[in-house]
């Protein structure tokens, strides 16, 4: 029997197993497409007295006669500019400007004065069209961009990877300015302008043209500050770290095909430098049992798992030899000592490749040879700790007529099959003599590579206040 540590590896696979039980709630709260954004203009807070709102919530006029400094009339949106992306954006059309042009765009906390222009007041920010001028808190401006009036087109933004503000003028970028208000913030407009001719402000707030355009530009921004990287000679292609991870994440799953593929590549660049100079990884370690280890993930993918049985029992007999409890186990109703199994990573790697034989079963429609199979392998399992919840989502599979639409279709999916042979590869690697750490073999060197990058894109995003997109692979 191995010991405590290989007994957690195991552990690892099972609740990794059922990870796609969870996987559609964890996306949707991972999500941050589906955080609300403003879509109309917010009638309830506002400097009412000072303006109208049409009905469509999306054009503003100035109503009264401009007196003080503060007779202005200022609204927010119906929800606070979201964080959670590379940047936000909205713009208004200017249909007049009335007889001063005293029309502002900006960003304003939640208790901001509703009667002073963006900008004047601390945690605001306001782009003026009367005079062009930047105001950050303070009723004194600072010269920022051109004027704007009727006809013009003004945006304002935040670009949360540059935690800047920015403002535009007809699609062109005017300028840019620090954030440094902490919160959530409002877009806001606001009109002040006296005489016949009044303010009118229309206020888009979904995706336009110059967003997107922004949006593509910040990326190619950050495309071309990571190309301009200069990597020394051992890391370049071809050579030294980068293909050694490269083979340790082949090499780790059994990958022999591609990793012949790499090294054949790999022949007409720069020879790479010695590994045990770099000391990245040993590639003995890994290359243990590398032919066998290949030969049962393709079969496990392919879902031949009887295949896949027959060659464990041969090579490695021990991973599927299953171990009698010393004591009578009761469940469903009667009493289980010879057939019933000790939970440790024997069992569990067994029970895995019984619980993908009924999935394949399932798959291919033999409902009734599951049914005997799951009252034959899987009931022994049923119980147990740790072991019967994926019991009750394999036979869950029988009671729907599209298994793969229900919440237990996950167990229908490519990943699963990925699941069981990663189980089995790393209890390949675990027999290795020269392993040491069990949790070596939980993951590639890769992984773990971008393990540790993800977690520094959580912690850069928690000191900004967890605004800005979310860090995905695979985007």
């Amino acid at each position: 029997m191995l010991n405590d540590s290989s007994r957690d590896l195991a552990n690892h696979f099972l609740k990794l197993s059922r990870l796609g039980s969870t996987r559609s709630a964890m996306d949707v709260d991972d999500d941050d497409d589906l955080e609300e954004a403003p879509t109309e203009l917010n009638t309830i807070n506002s400097s009412g007295g000072f303006l109208l709102v049409s009905p469509d919530k999306l054009t503003v006029k100035y109503t009264t006669v401009n007196m003080h400094g503060h007779d202005v009339g200022v609204v927010q949106g119906n929800r606070p500019a979201p964080v959670k992306r590379l940047v936000y954006y909205f713009e208004i059309c200017v249909k007049s400007a009335g007889a001063k042009g005293q029309i502002a765009i900006g960003f304003t906390c939640e208790g901001f004065k509703m009667r002073r222009q963006p900008g004047w007041e601390q945690n605001s920010y306001g782009y003026h069209g009367d005079d062009g001028l930047l105001y950050r808190g303070q009723a004194k401006g600072e010269a920022f961009g051109p004027t704007y009036t009727s006809g013009d087109t003004v945006g304002g933004g935040i670009n949360y990877a540059t935690q800047e503000f920015f403002f535009t003028k007809n699609g062109e970028v005017v300028g840019t300015t620090r954030k440094d208000v902490k919160g959530l913030l409002f877009p806001t407009v606001a009109v002040h302008s006296q005489n016949e001719d009044l303010g009118e402000v229309t206020v888009k707030y979904p995706y336009c043209h110059s967003h997107i355009a922004y949006e593509a530009q910040e990326r190619m921004k950050q495309q071309v500050a990571i190309e301009k990287i200069s990597l020394s000679p051992h890391l370049s292609y071809g050579t030294g770290v980068y293909v050694s991870i490269v083979r340790s994440y082949l090499l780790h799953y059994g990958y022999e095909d591609t990793l012949n593929s790499l090294d054949l590549a790999g022949k007409s660049n720069v020879p790479p430098i010695s590994l045990d100079q770099e000391n990245v990884y040993n590639e003995d370690d890994l290359m243990y049992a590398l032919s066998q280890r290949k030969v049962l993930r393709q079969l496990i993918r392919k879902g031949d798992i009887d295949a896949a049985l027959g060659k464990l029992g041969e090579w490695y007999p021990e991973i599927v030899q299953l171990v009698p409890l010393v004591y009578p186990l009761y469940t469903l109703g009667r009493c289980l000592s010879a057939s019933s199994f000790l939970n440790d990573d024997k069992s569990a790697t067994c029970f895995l490749l019984y619980c993908q034989k009924f999935i394949e079963l399932v798959r291919v429609g033999e409902l009734q040879e599951a049914v005997t199979y799951g009252r034959t392998k899987l009931a022994n399992f049923f119980g147990l700790p740790g072991f019967e919840e994926l019991v009750q989502d394999c036979v869950a599979l029988l009671a729907y007529e599209q298994p793969q639409k229900s919440s237990v279709g996950y167990l229908l999916e490519d990943s699963q099959r990925e699941v069981v042979a990663d189980t089995v590869n790393a209890m390949i690697l675990l027999r290795n003599p020269k392993a040491t750490d069990p949790q070596v073999w939980l993951r590639s060197d890769l992984e773990r590579l971008l393990r540790q990058l993800t977690a520094s894109c959580l912690v850069k995003r928690q000191m900004e206040e967890d605004q800005g997109e979310a860090f995905h692979l695979h985007k």
